[in-house]
Formats: C-alpha cells, sequence, structure tokens
C-alpha cells in the first residue's frame, strides 16, 4: 500500500469502510496516524475493530481532527456529516486527496486524471495501456480497479493513471495532477449538485487544481467540455491546454475495441497524453491496436452465423448509450432498467442504425411509446426474451447490442450482473441453435 510520513501523528476520521475507505484506514494506520472509523454494516466495521478506534463521527466531538475522511458515495449536500465537520473546522476529504498530500514523500513520478460524463472508463482503461506498453510503471485506480492507496508505491519514472468521478472530484483538493482529461460533459448526477452548472463545476475543478507546466486536455463533442477548455486556456501558459481533433488521429479501422465516432474522441485523448509523456508514435500507434476494451462497455461477446452480439451493460443513460448506436449501422437494440430520465433525446441523431428496439424492464413501457412512431419495437419485457427475438430476427452483418440507457436495479444487482446475464444468455442460445442444427 501507499504511506506516507505526512500523515505520522494526526487524527483523522473514516466514514465508509468500503474499497476506497478501507484502503484510506490500512494506509493512515501504516502511516503512523490515529483513525476513528464507521460504517453502517457491522461487517465493515469488524474488519477494522482493534486497529482503529469504531466510532460514528457525528456521535463525537471532531474538533482537533485533522481530516474527515469520506466514501465518494457519501451525499455532501445532504448528509448531516458535512455540517458536522464543517462546525469543528475539519476539512472533508477523500482517498484521492489523502493521495495528493501523499505524492512528496513518493519516488518521483507523474499523475493522469481522467473525468468526464462518459468514457471515463475506457480512456482510462486505455491509457494505462499505452503507458505500460510503453514501458513505463504504471498503475490504475481512482474510480476504477483497484483504490490508489492500496496499490504498491511505484519505483521512480511511474505514472498513476487515475479516473475521477465528479464526487472524488469533491472531496480532492490538491492534486495537481501532471496530465488531466476533461472527455466531454452531459447532466448526470444532479441530484447532489445545485443544477448542472454545480456538475459541471464540480468537473472543472480538477484542472483548477493544476499549476503552469501541467497539461489539459479536451474532448470537442459537446459546447461545455469546449467552454470550459476555453476558460481553463485563458489562465494557462501557451501549450497547456489541447481541444483534440478526433478527425486527424487516422487508422481506427486497426483498432477493433474502438469503434465508433466517441471511442476515436477517447482514443485522441489519450494519443494526447501519450505525446505528452514522450512516447513515440510506432509505441502508441501498436498500443491502440491490442488494446482490449473493457467489460460490459461495447464488449465483444460473440459472433454466429454472421451477427455480431455486443453488452454495453454499462451504458446506464441515453447519452452513454447513443455513441453505440453510432458505432455500427444495424442494430437490434435492447434497451431499458431503471430510468434515469424521461426520453432518450441523445440517441436520436442514431435512430436511423437501429433496425428493431426490444423494450424490457420498468422503463420499457415509456421508450416502447417514444420509439414506435419511428421504428419497429417488441415489448420484450424480459432480457431473456429481448436476446431471444432479437437473435431470431437478426440477419449476417447485423449487431444484437445490449445498451440499456438504464440503470439496473430493476431487475439486476448492478450493470455487471445485467451484463453478464446478457453474456450467458447469448452463449446459451448459440449453443442451443447450433444443437438443433
Amino acid at each position: 500500500m501507499i504511506t506516507s510520513p505526512a500523515f505520522a501523528g494526526k487524527r483523522y476520521a473514516v466514514l465508509g469502510l468500503a474499497r476506497s475507505g478501507l484502503a484510506s484506514v490500512d494506509t493512515l494506520l501504516a502511516s503512523g496516524a490515529e483513525v476513528t472509523a464507521w460504517d453502517g454494516r457491522e461487517d465493515a466495521r469488524a474488519a477494522v475493530e482493534g486497529r482503529a478506534t469504531i466510532a460514528d463521527p457525528l456521535s463525537i466531538d471532531l474538533a482537533g481532527f485533522d481530516g474527515m475522511v469520506v466514501s465518494p458515495g457519501v451525499p455532501l449536500n445532504r448528509h448531516p456529516i458535512a455540517a458536522h465537520a464543517r462546525s469543528a473546522g475539519v476539512p472533508i476529504i477523500g482517498d484521492i486527496e489523502l493521495f495528493a498530500q501523499a505524492r512528496a514523500s513518493l519516488p518521483p513520478h507523474k499523475v493522469v486524471a481522467i473525468t468526464g460524463t462518459n468514457g471515463k472508463s475506457t480512456t482510462t482503461s486505455l491509457v494505462h495501456h499505452i503507458v505500460k506498453e510503453a514501458g513505463f510503471p504504471t498503475v490504475m485506480g481512482g474510480n476504477i480497479g483497484l483504490p490508489i492507496l492500496g496499490q504498491p508505491p511505484l519505483s521512480e519514472g511511474g505514472v498513476y493513471v487515475l479516473e475521477l468521478s465528479s464526487y472524488q472530484i469533491d472531496l480532492t483538493y490538491s492534486l495537481h495532477a501532471d496530465l488531466a482529461a476533461f472527455i466531454n460533459l452531459s447532466p448526470d448526477h444532479l441530484d447532489r449538485y445545485d443544477g448542472y452548472e454545480g456538475y459541471a463545476a464540480s468537473k472543472a475543478r480538477l484542472f483548477q487544481m493544476q499549476q503552469a507546466g501541467q497539461f489539459s486536455v479536451f474532448g470537442c463533442g459537446d459546447e461545455d467540455t469546449r467552454r470550459i477548455a476555453a476558460e481553463i486556456a485563458a489562465s494557462r501558459p501557451e501549450g497547456d491546454v489541447a481541444v483534440v481533433d478526433p478527425a486527424a488521429l487516422t487508422g481506427q479501422a486497426d483498432w477493433p475495441s474502438l469503434q465508433g465516432p466517441h471511442n476515436l474522441q477517447n482514443a485522441a485523448i489519450a494519443v494526447a497524453m501519450a505525446k505528452r509523456l514522450g512516447i513515440a508514435e510506432p509505441v502508441w500507434r501498436a498500443a491502440l491496436a491490442s488494446f482490449v476494451g473493457l467489460p460490459h462497455r461495447m464488449e465483444r461477446v460473440a459472433e454466429a452465423n454472421g451477427v455480431l452480439f455486443i453488452n454495453d451493460s454499462k451504458a446506464t443513460n441515453p447519452a452513454s448509450t447513443a455513441p453505440a448506436l453510432g458505432a455500427w449501422p444495424r442494430v437490434h437494440w435492447i434497451l431499458g432498467g431503471l430510468p434515469k430520465g424521461d426520453d432518450l433525446d441523445a440517441c436520436a441523431p442514431y435512430f436511423s442504425h437501429v433496425v428493431q428496439a426490444y423494450t424490457i424492464g420498468e422503463a420499457g413501457p415509456r421508450f416502447a411509446k417514444i420509439l414506435e412512431p419511428v421504428m419497429p419495437v417488441q415489448r420484450s419485457e424480459m432480457l431473456c426474451d429481448a436476446v431471444r427475438q432479437a437473435m431470431d430476427a437478426a440477419e449476417p452483418g447485423d449487431v444484437v447490442m445490449l445498451s440499456p440507457a438504464c440503470a439496473s436495479f430493476d431487475q439486476f444487482r448492478d450493470f455487471e450482473a445485467r451484463g453478464d446475464s446478457f453474456r450467458q444468455i447469448v452463449t446459451a442460445l448459440i449453443d442451443e441453435k447450433g444443437a438443433a442444427a
């Protein structure tokens, strides 16, 4: 794990003992800090019992504590811990801020930080892959993979690649990322912010923490991201801020896991960062070709009888689904679940790519009414029925794709469980048809 003398002899409270909270406790204790920890789950508290003081921070006097470490999942706009900590003059921070404070005691390194509404995980994984292929010591963490504090510190010249959600940025104040990327912006998580502008401002803070000489790269696909890029550029030296031009990046046909216009932009951002890190073109081009996409994000599950099956379960809102629809010209689209909104407007530019839609879950009836005037729709209700119907209707050259544009919680534990179920159903039906042939 990462430790630092910066925490020695200090007092911290930690609220939330899932992955990042537990890693924070471990780092602080190993660094010589005194820790009071709490989680509503008894089994989570048991994991630190005997090492940390077990107490709900809402029930104790926080005066004199050096930090109130909270999980990114704690809604600071509603949870009473925010007012309680502020009244005691205690900074409210997260594990990324602890990492930022520990950096001074780590071997010389660089930090790459990536945010945006959609595409963060793919771009973060791609940058990490390119850096690894270039021979740099590297780890990936933040909102993806293992908590960054729980990973071994890198040797000199290492690159820490972080995916950061707005929630994590809200709890971070001194990261000073050497390279930072803002992919895109669309409404999301508005229950945590004072409207869309509050959400946008949260993302922009990542770049406001940077210093002269550090690099910022922005996507070009939406007006709000370009506006924030211009605002950041106005206060930074020339050359420190770039907006990518995906059309200038050639060779996408050779990158099987990076298809679609959105992935061309993701690749352009990753390449801009690779160049800034001094990685040569033959290295990053080979890495783009060898990159394997993330599970549940435009994941190629199978191909049978000329039909490609795509698991895009990670697309939990229409803005995330839209690029997947744009990536193929003939799509049998399985969508629905627990809706995050009432419309599919973000997907409308690609409705012409849809051969037929198959609606499932709580959003099914609403989505069917939206789509029936513009395309054939099957009201499938259940995922297994939708996959079977789509498989029966698909012709060679077509794509059967689960890209729900919804959260999963009406029928599945999470988007991973939904994607796993899709994968299993596809495999079973292909086997069944093969046996019957």
